[in-house]
Parts: C-alpha cells; sequence; structure tokens
C-alpha cells in the first residue's frame, strides 16, 4: 500500500473509533466503504425488470429429490442451502448445507461435490455427519466460511455444529475441519476451535483437537488458518467469544462476511443488510462498521471480489424483502468503492418444490471463491447460490461485465465451447441447455431438453437495441405431441414481450397478436423438420410479422403491450410465469405435486440465429 494510503485508511480508522471526525460519506473512507452510485433499481418482477449482465451462465449442480433420492444424493433431504465455493486442483468443490426439511431444524448434515467444468458435478457426499450432544439432542450443523486452500497448497474443509433453531448466535460447540485429498477422500474430523465460553472442550466432545493429529502438515495448516484474522473473521458471527481471538467490532448484528482486497491494500468487509468496514491491517483491525444506504439488501447475503479484468463486482438480491430474494443482481466498479449499473445475473423464480420452515423464494445465499481458494481459468467468475431452498446452483459471469452489445448477431454454433457462447443460459439438471453435435459434428445447433416438471430450460440472447428489425433462426422440434418451446422477442425490462411464437404440445405453432388480443394459430408444425423463421418488427408501429419458410404467415400483426425498443430473443421451455408473487408467504406452504418424477421429455434445436435492421 502507498503511504498516502495507508495514512489515509488509518485516520478514518481512528474516526471509525470516534477519535477523529471522517470526512462525510467519501465513497471508500471508513464513513462510506462502499457506494453504489447508479440510478437504476430492480421492482417486484423476477428479474427486477433490469438489463442483464450478458452471457451468464447458470448450471444446476444439485436436484433435491425425496421419492426418488437415488436421482439425486441418496438421501432424499429437500432443505439444501447456504453453499460455499472453491477451485482446487483443476475442479470445482461446493459445501453446503443439508436438512430432511427444514431450516435449522434436526436431522443435519453437511455435504461436498465437485467437478471438473462447474456444469456437470459428481454425487454429494458427506462430509460433517449429524452429530448428537451428550444430552441426547441432534446438533445443527452451520457454516459461514466453507474452504481454505493452506500455504501448503492442502485443501481445509470446515463446518461449525450449533443449538437447534440457533447455530450462529455464539451458543455452539465448536468449529470442524478435515483435508480433502488429492484423490478426492476426506482425512479425519477435528476440531479446530472448541466454543470453550460454552463448556465444550477436548473431554466432552466427539471429535479430538487438531492438535492431535498424527500429521504435521495437516497440523501446520490448521495454524495458519488460525492465525490469519481475515479468513477467521468469517467465523466471528457463530463463534461470538470474547476471549481475544476476534477483533472488537461492536455490538452491530454482522452477518455473513465477505471481503476482498482493493488495490490500495485495504480490505473491505461486506455482511447482511448493507454492513461495512474497513480494515488496513488484513483483519486486525477494522473501521466502525457502518449500513450502506445505497446497497439495497435484506438478510440475504451479499458477495463481493475482484474480477479476472482487476475491477470488482458485488452480487446480492437488491430487495428489502426477506421472504423474496429475486432477482440475483450485481453492480460493478473499477475501485472497489464506487458501483454502479444494476444489473440481473439470475431473474427465474421456479415453484419451490418442497414446503419447508423459513425457505425463502428465489436464487439466494451467494458465494464466490474467497480469495486464496482458487482461480478458475477463463475470462469469468464463478458464484454458488441456492434456488428457493430446494437445490444447489453455479453461475458463471463473463468478465468485463456488459449489459449491452453493439456487434450484429450471427450465431450458427459450431465453433466455440457452451463457456463461450454470447448467450444467458439456464439449464436445470432435467431441463439442460447445451451445443449439440446435430444435424452434425461440424454443423452444430444450441438444443434444449425438458423433462422437468416445474421448471424449464432458457436461452437468452442480447441483441442491439433497435426500433424496427428481424430476428432470423431455424428451429427444429423433435416431438409435436409433448412439450412446448416460447420464443420472445422482450425490450430492456423484459416481461412485457413484443412478439411471442410458441411451439406448442398439440402440434400447433401459435403466437399473439394484440389486434385481437387472443392466441392465434398460424399453422401445424411436424416433427423433426427444420423450419426457417423470420419475425420482423417494428416498435415504433407497434407491430410484427412472422415469415415461416419465405411464406408469411401473418402481418401487421400488433405488439400485445407497449414495448421499448427490442434487445433480446429469448427460448424457454415452458410457459411465462408470475409466481410466487410477493403475496406468497415464506413458509408454511405445500410441495410441488410429482415434483420428483420426470416428465417426457422434449427436445428443441436452435441453429443460425441472426438480427438485422
Amino acid at each position: 500500500m502507498n503511504p498516502g494510503a495507508r495514512k489515509c485508511i488509518g485516520l478514518l480508522l481512528l474516526a471509525g473509533a470516534g477519535l477523529v471526525a471522517a470526512p462525510a460519506q467519501i465513497p471508500g473512507t471508513a464513513a462510506a466503504p462502499v457506494r453504489y452510485i447508479g440510478n437504476e433499481q430492480a421492482d417486484t418482477t423476477h428479474d427486477g425488470g433490469l438489463r442483464w449482465a450478458i452471457g451468464v451462465k447458470s448450471w444446476q449442480a444439485f436436484r433435491a429429490n425425496r421419492a426418488r433420492p437415488e436421482l439425486a444424493d441418496g438421501i432424499g433431504w429437500t432443505y439444501n442451502h447456504a453453499p460455499m465455493l472453491a477451485y482446487w486442483r483443476d475442479r470445482f468443490w461446493i459445501e453446503y448445507l443439508s436438512a430432511a426439511k427444514d431450516e435449522n431444524r434436526g436431522p443435519m448434515h453437511t455435504l461436498l461435490m465437485s467437478s471438473a467444468d462447474g456444469i456437470h458435478w459428481d454425487k454429494p457426499r458427506v462430509v460433517f455427519p449429524q452429530y448428537t450432544m451428550p444430552d441426547g439432542k441432534i446438533a445443527q450443523v452451520h457454516q459461514r466460511m466453507g474452504f481454505h486452500v493452506a500455504p501448503d497448497g492442502r485443501l481445509l474443509v470446515l463446518g461449525f455444529y450449533g443449538p437447534e433453531r440457533k447455530p450462529n448466535e455464539g451458543g455452539g460447540i465448536g468449529r470442524t475441519v478435515r483435508e480433502v485429498y488429492a484423490n478426492g477422500n476426506f482425512g479425519p474430523i477435528y476440531f479446530i476451535r472448541y466454543s470453550r465460553h460454552n463448556g465444550w472442550n477436548e473431554r466432552n466432545t466427539s471429535f479430538p483437537s487438531y492438535t492431535n493429529s498424527p500429521d504435521a502438515g495437516f497440523k501446520r495448516a490448521c495454524e495458519a488458518l488460525l492465525a490469519n484474522k481475515l479468513m477467521t473473521l468469517q467465523w466471528w458471527e457463530e463463534d461470538r467469544a470474547k476471549d481475544g481471538f476476534y477483533p472488537d467490532l461492536g455490538d452491530q448484528p454482522l452477518k455473513a462476511l465477505s471481503f476482498y482486497h482493493r488495490k490500495d491494500g485495504a480490505a473491505v468487509a461486506l455482511w447482511k443488510n448493507s454492513w461495512t468496514s474497513l480494515s488496513s491491517d488484513d483483519g486486525r483491525t477494522w473501521s466502525r462498521p457502518l449500513q450502506a444506504p445505497s446497497l439495497v439488501m435484506a438478510s440475504a447475503k451479499v458477495w463481493g471480489q475482484r474480477t479476472p479484468d482487476n475491477r470488482y463486482a458485488l452480487v446480492y438480491n437488491p430487495t428489502l424483502d426477506n421472504r423474496h430474494r429475486w432477482p440475483l443482481a450485481l453492480v460493478t466498479g473499477d475501485d472497489g468503492e464506487k458501483f454502479d449499473q444494476l444489473l440481473t445475473v439470475v431473474g427465474e423464480v421456479p415453484p419451490r418444490r418442497y414446503n419447508g420452515l423459513d425457505k425463502a423464494f428465489g436464487p439466494q445465499y451467494v458465494r464466490g471463491i474467497v480469495e486464496g481458494n482458487g482461480t478458475p481459468p477463463g475470462e469469468a467468475f464463478w458464484i454458488t447460490w441456492s434456488m428457493n431452498k430446494d437445490d444447489i446452483w453455479v453461475s458463471r459471469i463473463p468478465t468485463p461485465v456488459r449489459a449491452t452489445v453493439s456487434e450484429p448477431v450471427r450465431d450458427d454454433f459450431n465453433t466455440g465451447t457452451i463457456e463461450d457462447l454470447p448467450w444467458n443460459l439456464y439449464s436445470p439438471l432435467w431441463a439442460s441447455v447445451r451445443l449439440a453435435d446435430f444435424p452434425s459434428p461440424t454443423n452444430r445447433s444450441l438444443e434444449l431438453r425438458d423433462r422437468e416438471p416445474a421448471d424449464y430450460a432458457r436461452a437468452v440472447r442480447i441483441f442491439p437495441e433497435m426500433k424496427k428489425g428481424t430476428v432470423r433462426f431455424k428451429v427444429l422440434a423433435k416431438q409435436n405431441d409433448h412439450g412446448r418451446l416460447e420464443i420472445e422477442l422482450l425490450d430492456r425490462q423484459g416481461y412485457r414481450p413484443a412478439v411471442v411464437l410458441i411451439f406448442d404440445k398439440q402440434g400447433r405453432l401459435l403466437t399473439k397478436d394484440g389486434n385481437q388480443n387472443e392466441i392465434v394459430t398460424l399453422k401445424r408444425y411436424a416433427a423433426n423438420q427444420w423450419y426457417d423463421v423470420a419475425l420482423r418488427f417494428d416498435q415504433v408501429k407497434g407491430s410484427f410479422d412472422v415469415i415461416l419458410d419465405g411464406q408469411t404467415l401473418l402481418a401487421g400483426a400488433e405488439f400485445p403491450d407497449p414495448t421499448a425498443p427490442l434487445e433480446r430473443i429469448s427460448l424457454r421451455t415452458g410457459e411465462f410465469r408470475t409466481l410466487p408473487t410477493l403475496r406468497d408467504p415464506k413458509s408454511p406452504g405445500e410441495d410441488f405435486p410429482n415434483a420428483d418424477q420426470p416428465v417426457p421429455e422434449a427436445v428443441f434445436c436452435i441453429d443460425d440465429v441472426s438480427v438485422s435492421e
């Protein structure tokens, strides 16, 4: 850190302690560690009515299944939440909490899974099992820190055992640790820190202290972690001991720490509910925590990090409604102090398949890769999150983060990887989006498969915003007696389609003509036949034409609703949804019917997408 910056931060830390006057709300100072300076705010629709971060791809890593656990984790528990992410030895690793039905109510355990590419994940394994206390009560697993890559390259995975319903309020047993070996196996479980202030120690717990390990390298790795005050500050919320192990941050309700380093070396701390702080000495001391009023968020987590293009990003749910956590969005900035341009990362909210206590709706509890825990290849950063506290997901966010494009769209899908594809993808395990060698390996297409009863596959292409233009593509349905594909042209807000084209399960090609305010049948379609489609639109006039294989099927149709200039084509294997809404209670609720059984699979292929004025 340069001397000027060190002096400035030192004065500001004193200011945070109340010793000198802090500058008034200067972004990047202790009075305002971070600030959102943009004008965009999310509305109550699922994707927030925001522009999208271009090229984000989201894959479901784990899908809960109660009736058929062999298709999930082999256990069948349906509360799955709080994932943590690392990248180690050329693999992604996710640790997450799992319970039979409810949040923070037994039985519970912690699971671990890994992936070579972030798309295809192995079967989860129990890494921290259920824990029975001496009085017979079942402790609850919890974690605000998942992984630590030690100085010698060892991977430690961590957890915490606490009391039922309140595992993170200082009343727990202690923090556990074990090593993940290079072959994927696990070492023994130890306590790395007992909650001695609650009476727990080596004599009355089920696992020994790490100091009893015969592996000297493992003990050194644990000791290096214990000495790292920035990393172990993630533990404070669950531990809350007043033995001097943690810095004094006052009595504020600080939960779920995320941190990153600015370019001047200062560490920026972020917690739930917009709490922020600064440290100039890697976590040994901090400025007085303050809430950042420009960051609109509730008690879902916030994630902050330096991105591969040497900028910064914050990812969070930009809503004050803690029961309805949508969309998952981000803001970006150059200096880690000021952030701009609120964009949607994940704007989907499928039905919650399994009811349970405190199961909030939406893509939530986001986490990325903590500094030092690995760097995946490519110009992108990765996050993990849970959907409705049912399932575990990952997203890949390309950098630099963009919201608009100026280059023409001509996508034939014949070269490149799925990661390189300039499309936004939403890909559940039972409703996948992929590049397919169809019709041939040298003439590929974008394939959407769907056998998911409660969700759909979706692919969205952003094109240059325009008032008048033509969107062309080829489409093939491998069936015409089940399944559904909805193709929409959308504006920057995304929830009022200008043009809708539907391949329905009765073999009909449909559209919605605002002139008649009803669905119009254009023709019947055949299975396994390519159709060349052109959608010609005029946003100023509010009209569109549908041309199929060179034949005009509909001319001068009216937009169903007025829109802004158009900028997206959306492909979706299901109907547009508005549920859940803000009226839906977090809990109790009902299970989604027949959620555990796949429906007959429908397959649709798209090729040669182009947009022209």
